[in-house]
């Protein structure tokens, strides 16, 4: 698993509880996972935004921002920039796979096992959103 060099990102992952830790970290995973697998991402800058671990491609302007974190108090999310066709997209294709909140977030139950294949999609997509 990749490390966490920024201190605040790492401080706002050991704050989680570990239900909502683990499947964040391996969302986070596969995040750096799929940027390294697409060489049109090159590196990825992570950050907090609205306090939430945010991963976006400032060095090639691929793709928009992802960032994830809990949602309400059961569920975890992965959010992407409203202003975009992502969620729609998303939607469209996994209606049945995943839960939606609005046109901003892929929203997951922590306690399920992650849907690997179908996110490792949305996830290329959105670091590639700039490049269709």
């Amino acid at each position: 698993m990749k490390g966490i060099s920024n201190v605040n990102v790492a401080t706002i992952f050991a704050s989680y509880p570990e239900r909502y830790q683990q499947p964040l970290l391996q969302i986070r995973e596969l995040i750096f996972e799929t940027a390294a697998s697409l060489v049109v991402v090159g590196e990825l800058e992570e950050s907090l935004k609205w306090n939430q671990p945010s991963y976006a491609t400032k060095v090639t302007k691929s793709g928009s921002p992802i960032r994830i974190d809990r949602f309400g108090s059961e569920k975890i999310a992965v959010y992407f920039h409203c202003q975009t066709t992502l969620v729609e997209e998303f939607r469209a294709l996994f209606g049945e796979v995943f839960e939606f909140s609005k046109n901003r977030a892929i929203v997951l139950d922590p306690e399920q096992e992650l849907p690997i294949k179908e996110l490792t999609f949305c996830i290329e997509r959105a670091l590639t959103y700039h490049k269709k």
